[in-house]
């Protein structure tokens, strides 16, 4: 409650002087909060998202700015001055502004690498060297190195000197005179030890832990996930130092790779941008080939019931029952797409209650995609074991084919919209949307499926009956 109070307290204050414009109040305000605090401030007021990056001071402003989601980042810095563009750019983290560049355009990141001062920019041009999802991507050059014949003395000078600018300064490391890493050493060490003592004298034999440029994410949060370490040295295939992978940079990969199997879990491809910022064609894309998939692969269930079919369940039109287990998990599985989807964007705040309608009228309107598509695929199937005599279907097939694409439309509509709106209405309710998951928007649609199917048949064969 004191937390929660002190916080309403932040934004009254906040909306008090960010609205009588007083700039320097505000720049006094701002840089006594902390970058989290300033950070919600952005997301939570997106009209004043350029005003607060704008009149922080700009290390503030790059911390801030690195922990905001990528479509905050573009919206601020299409808002910028030029120059404040330029000054936020360079005062970036390496890794972090190579980060924020690949989800731009290559004539926008071309147009912005300009606004970098020379260094920068070749040190952005050789990250950007490293194949995408390795290590070198992530890692920085901002890292204190020392040489095995330094003392103690000449290392907290270097220290000193250098360190500010650095990601890290707990653990300094030590190369000889190719560049390539001998040793690693914490600081404390130094800082306990004698001035006249060598650098040399304080290494040890045991085997440096260190990351490849061209290792795989993951590895490396595996290896921080094994070693207590704030941060690990990169090297080359000669072992040359390259830079160094901090564990704010691992954890980021680890949240992303957590919500890459959150939504394979759910039968989706994962979502490479938030779910409201996709294009509708790009989440169709994302959705079809999984329900494309589990959709054939339901139809040799379909070819099994057809194989030891009992006549007399549908009288005139018996070989419908076949199709029931094709729809019905149709229609279940785009439930169950539909609600990872929007469970995982909830979660990371992508979604919020409110875009209820702008969450039904995106999933209505591909469900329809969807359902069109599998609609075809389903009719295309009667049609030609009709056509190739693998199965006779009566003299009425053309209208069995017919229900099948109809129903199809309608069950992963249907599917789509209860698994979409599920997760939202149990947030309404302050119940937990996770309880919505994959098997109950499964089951749930699966009764319902078999009602839809039914009316489809029931309307396109009145006049038969």
């Amino acid at each position: 409650m004191q937390l929660e109070f002190e916080n309403n307290l932040m934004v009254d204050q906040f909306l008090e002087i960010v609205q009588s414009s007083d700039i320097s109040s505000l720049k006094e305000f701002l840089d006594d909060q902390n970058i989290s605090d300033v950070s919600k401030l952005v997301d939570e007021y997106p009209e004043y998202e350029q005003q607060i990056i704008e009149h922080l001071s700009i290390h503030r402003a790059a911390s801030t700015f690195k922990i905001l989601d990528l479509p905050t980042q573009k919206r601020v810095m299409r808002d910028l001055p030029p120059s404040k563009i330029a000054e936020l750019l360079n005062a970036l983290p390496p890794d972090d502004r190579t980060d924020f560049f690949e989800g731009l355009p290559s004539s926008i990141v071309r147009e912005l690498i300009k606004l970098l001062t020379p260094e920068e920019r070749k040190i952005t041009l050789s990250l950007f060297g490293y194949p995408e999802n390795t290590v070198g991507r992530l890692m920085t050059p901002d890292y204190v190195y020392v040489f095995e014949n330094n003392t103690v003395n000449e290392v907290l000078d270097i220290i000193r000197r250098i360190g500010k600018n650095s990601e890290t300064i707990d653990v300094i490391y030590v190369i000889n005179d190719k560049g390539e890493l001998l040793d690693d050493i914490r600081i404390r060490e130094f800082i306990l030890n004698p001035l006249s003592k060598k650098v040399s004298d304080l290494m040890d034999e045991r085997r440096v832990i260190a990351l490849n440029a061209y290792d795989d994410q993951e590895k490396a949060y595996e290896a921080f996930k094994m070693n207590n370490r704030v941060a690990l040295p990169v090297v080359s295939n000669s072992n040359k130092l390259l830079g160094i992978v901090t564990i704010d940079d691992v954890l980021w990969v680890a949240s992303e790779e957590f919500k890459e199997d959150i939504q394979k879990m759910g039968g989706a491809e994962a979502l490479d941008e938030p779910y409201l910022d996709i294009s509708l064609w790009r989440l169709i894309q994302k959705r079809a080939g999984w329900l494309i998939a589990l959709f054939l692969s339901e139809m040799l269930t379909a070819s099994a019931m057809q194989h030891y079919q009992e006549t007399g369940i549908f009288l005139k039109f018996a070989d419908l029952i076949i199709f029931i287990p094709l729809i019905t998990s149709s229609g279940g599985n785009s439930g169950s797409q539909a609600s990872s989807l929007i469970i995982q964007a909830m979660a990371l705040g992508e979604v919020s209650i409110k875009d209820w309608w702008r969450v039904m009228r995106r999933e209505l309107m591909s469900g329809f995609s969807l359902g069109l598509l599998l609609g075809c695929i389903g009719f295309i199937r009667v049609v030609s074991w009709q056509m190739l005599h693998i199965a006779d279907y009566g003299q009425h097939w053309g209208l069995m084919a017919t229900i099948i694409f109809f129903a199809l439309i309608g069950v992963i509509m249907w599917g789509s919209f209860i698994g979409s709106m599920l997760p939202i209405i149990l947030k309404k309710l302050k119940q937990d949307p996770a309880t919505s998951s994959a098997p109950f928007v499964a089951t749930l649609v699966d009764v319902t499926g078999i009602v839809i199917y039914c009316t489809v048949a029931i309307v396109v064969l009145r006049n038969i009956l």
